[in-house]
């Protein structure tokens, strides 16, 4: 009874703990989600391999409520009770703290604590992402001259990789193995996994050849995270020549390697490779997955194939896949790059029809449709749609919806989203920031993109070029060019280096204002700076010189540009022709192209 009113008194500090694990958990699910090495392997982490629990509670009080139970008992019942007792507790997924606040008070009860305990104990850390209370449990196992086995090693390693703390979970490798303790095939494929999630594939695949020369032989799971990773990074051959390794030992292809392979020859466009993989798998009676069709119908969608991503969809659906959020996403996004928005809608307004529930991303590319096709009051509509709807937006949500209105000139309406945004807790990024000043800045609202210039940069948040060529260009259209110019000096300053559209932006101020000395000084800056001036520089040039009846320096850039490779532009040709026309002479004419060979090749 002493128990219960310590557990009472102690819950109220672990009830801030049992809500950690809700959101990390989710975090670790994903992971787990995203990475097929883990498929199989849940089950061996999340119980720790102990016996099969005789107790099943579909309540976390229920559990808690045993555990009363079992510490009134006398005689106390035995370890092995107990830890059957927390393994039904971590198998609930989401009340890892729960099982570390019983454990923590068998040992105040002085109930002896054996090895599963304790791998049950660095699993529930290692739940809760935090592996470095885990590795503190196995210093202490060590003390208490306890040996470590083979699931505390797999557990803490699974745990560090799943962090993205290779160099920990390597490190702890090597120790085991120099303990006389051997790696098992789940070790193995655990840094396999991490190995191909830094990109690391050369590694990968020399732990591969190790796994035999140590005596375990390397499975499906082994060979499809590396065939997954070596896809991801375009070596395609040296995936299939993996691929041919694998099934010349006898193990046959899952619905990962081949959907690795197929993705692959997707995203390269080898649609009769894709054919023959898909055929294959039917032979070897493989299943594609809803993955596999999704993969083929982002594929088709990005092509600019829509019917035959909708065929794609009919057959998935007749061989019994039904359709994920993901597949009718790509439908809307194809519709919407294609402008075809009353489509786009048709297939949004279909996804509760099918059982799905739009995500914050279906509303997102919808949005960014309207945006783009400046249906603004649609796209606001949507807007507050998703708020009704219980989807809450995020930051693509409120930047796309901002972008839109800057871009039609709804300033207030962009200015008052922004404040809403930052209010709602929403921190605006770089894109954000660039698609309001974008918006303030082409509509001539020059003091109000400094001033959201000046936010940004006391958020924390520092401009990129980007973000200064907006407000160059903004300032010199508003003829503010000394600003701009100091804007422009200061660059180098912060560690930012000019680009071809920063010079630009500057010599097209300079020649607006008549100052084309100074702008033909920049001009040939460029070059020494390694920014090499494109099509539009030189047509800037050209034409300032024009407006300035510089025939000679007209000609020289003239010619220049000609053996570059660009051509005159429709602004520059109709300065020529203008020219040209207004010369009775034939004076100009000789002057601009003698000596020219290739002439012609000014388009105009």
């Amino acid at each position: 009874m002493v128990m219960r009113g310590r557990r009472s008194a102690s819950l109220s500090s672990a009830s801030a703990l049992l809500l950690l694990p809700h959101f990390e958990l989710g975090n670790l699910s994903s992971l787990y989600k995203k990475w097929p090495v883990f498929y199989s392997q849940i089950s061996y982490f999340s119980t720790a391999h102990t016996k099969k629990s005789k107790y099943v509670f579909s309540k976390v009080d229920d559990a808690l409520n045993k555990f009363d139970q079992m510490v009134d008992m006398r005689p106390l019942p035995s370890v092995v009770e107990f830890n059957q007792l927390l393994s039904s507790i971590v198998r609930m997924k989401h009340y890892p703290a729960a099982a570390i606040f019983l454990i923590r008070q068998m040992e105040l009860l002085e109930i002896q604590l054996n090895i599963y305990t304790w791998n049950i104990f660095i699993n529930c850390f290692c739940h809760l992402n935090r592996e470095g209370f885990g590795l503190s449990l196995l210093g202490k196992m060590l003390k208490l001259g306890l040996q470590p086995t083979i699931v505390t090693f797999a557990t803490l390693i699974n745990g560090l990789c799943a962090a993205g703390k290779l160099a920990q979970a390597l490190r702890l490798f090597d120790d085991m193995v120099r303990e006389g303790c051997q790696p098992n095939l789940i070790i193995y494929n655990t840094i396999v996994n991490g190995l191909c999630k830094v990109e690391d594939t050369t590694r990968a695949i020399r732990l591969l050849r190790t796994m035999g020369e140590r005596g375990y032989a390397p499975n499906i799971i082994t060979y499809s995270t590396i065939i997954d990773n070596l896809c991801k990074d375009k070596h395609v051959t040296e995936a299939l020549e993996l691929f041919s390794e694998m099934r010349g030992k006898g193990i046959p292809p899952n619905v990962v390697t081949y959907t690795s392979l197929i993705h692959a020859r997707c995203n390269s466009g080898q649609w009769e490779e894709v054919t023959r993989l898909l055929n294959e798998m039917e032979v070897n009676n493989c299943k594609p997955n809803v993955i596999t069709w999704n993969i083929l119908v982002d594929a088709h969608c990005r092509d600019g194939q829509i019917l035959a991503a909708q065929d794609i969809v009919e057959r998935m659906i007749k061989q019994g896949v039904e359709p994920s959020i993901v597949t009718f996403n790509s439908l809307m996004d194809a519709y919407c790059l294609q402008g075809n928005m009353n489509k786009a809608r048709e297939v949004f307004n279909s996804v509760t029809n099918k059982g799905c529930a739009p995500s914050v991303i279906s509303y997102n590319i919808l949005n960014n449709g309207y945006c783009k096709a400046k249906r603004i009051d649609e796209a606001v509509e949507l807007f507050h749609e998703m708020a009704r709807n219980g989807v809450i937006p995020n930051i693509v949500s409120y930047t796309t919806l901002i972008g839109g209105m800057s871009r039609v000139g709804r300033l207030v309406a962009a200015q008052q989203l922004f404040k809403e945004m930052r209010a709602n807790g929403l921190v605006p990024d770089r894109v954000t920031y660039i698609s309001l000043l974008d918006g303030l800045c082409k509509h001539g609202h020059i003091h109000e993109a400094l001033g959201t210039f000046h936010v940004m940069q006391n958020s924390g948040l520092e401009p990129d070029i980007v973000h200064y060529n907006i407000l160059t260009h903004g300032l010199c259209q508003v003829g503010q060019l000394k600003v701009a110019r100091k804007l422009f000096s200061a660059l180098t300053a912060k560690g930012l280096h000019p680009n071809v559209y920063t010079y630009t932006i500057m010599i097209r101020g300079l020649c607006k204002e008549g100052l084309t000395d100074q702008a033909y000084e920049l001009f040939r800056k460029m070059e020494v700076d390694g920014c090499a001036p494109n099509s539009t520089s030189y047509n800037l040039i050209i034409q300032g010189f024009l407006q300035n009846s510089d025939i000679q320096r007209t000609k020289q850039v003239l010619h220049e540009m000609v053996k570059k490779g660009f051509s005159a532009d429709i602004s520059t040709a109709t300065m020529v022709m203008d020219l040209l026309c207004s010369d009775s002479t034939g004076e100009l004419f000789s002057a601009l192209f003698r000596n020219c060979e290739d002439y012609g090749r000014v388009d105009m």
